[in-house]
């Protein structure tokens, strides 16, 4: 992956200028492009426009690199959180006016303060963190191998995409690939994961689908989201299994079963 994406998820109470407003949006920035986000303003122009009046006309930007995605914070009041959503609660706080603050975050949660009940966020994917081969030795400078996917295996996403490619792994003929309210029921027992939402797991999907797997074109205008989303379920299922990412000792990783799942839809 080259450069970062950021989404706004649908109901976040933000939009990127230039884009329809209602449904979650996605801006996509390569190395060295930038992006800036606020109430914005006539005269002060702003790529996401986050509605809150709690939020500075420029509250802050966002700069992709070749590896790593650094944050301003252009508020002289507030700091801005950036979460590790596959963390277990580690975070990092920008403070007022710090200009590019290095993010190491692989998938990222930007917080801002607001006066309403819930706070206004950002996500942000950023570079893939490469992997040498396991079977790696060493040899001539510049010459490593590296995996041609490169997953982490204990980040949520990939929890998510063993719990889609369970069905194949334990049953051979499974009937449809799991929904998202199976995945997030069937993640409920997991000690750190076990709050996942449907939200969350759908960002997931999308993360894998449209990064992490590079699992093709999307699909047409005007197709029902029903189906763009099992499109992609079953799409990143099929990578998965097909060059052995996900493999029948990786379902160890998810929470014992204590009793059979609901029904499986579409």
């Amino acid at each position: 992956m080259s450069g970062i994406v950021v989404h706004l998820p649908e109901g976040s109470g933000g939009h990127v200028v230039g884009q329809a407003h209602g449904g979650a949006v996605t801006l996509r920035l390569g190395p060295g492009e930038r992006a800036r986000f606020g109430r914005g303003a006539p005269d002060v122009p702003v790529e996401i426009r986050l509605a809150d009046a709690a939020i500075s006309r420029l509250a802050g930007e966002i700069v992709a690199t070749a590896d790593h995605w650094q944050l301003s914070n252009h508020s002289t009041r507030h700091s801005c959180l950036v979460e590790n959503p596959e963390g277990a609660g580690e975070y990092l706080r920008v403070p007022p006016r710090r200009v590019g603050a290095p993010i190491p975050f692989e998938f990222s949660r930007v917080v801002l303060p607001t006066r309403r009940d819930t706070t206004v966020s950002l996500q942000v994917f950023a570079p893939d963190h490469l992997y040498m081969d396991p079977q790696h030795t060493a040899g001539p400078a510049g010459s490593h191998t590296v995996t041609a996917y490169s997953l982490d295996e204990t980040a949520a996403y990939f929890l998510v995409l063993v719990a889609l490619c369970e069905p194949w792994l334990r049953d051979s003929s499974p009937v449809a690939v799991p929904t998202t309210p199976q995945v997030v029921e069937r993640l409920r027992g997991h000690p750190v994961y076990g709050g996942l939402t449907a939200r969350a797991v759908s960002s997931h999907i999308d993360y894998l689908a449209e990064e992490k797997l590079r699992t093709g074109a999307a699909a047409p205008p005007g197709t029902d989201r029903g189906v763009r989303r099992k499109g992609k379920r079953e799409a990143v299922v099929t990578v998965a299994l097909r060059f052995g990412i996900v493999r029948e000792e990786h379902l160890a990783l998810l929470p014992g079963r204590t009793a059979e799942p609901a029904g499986r839809g579409s």
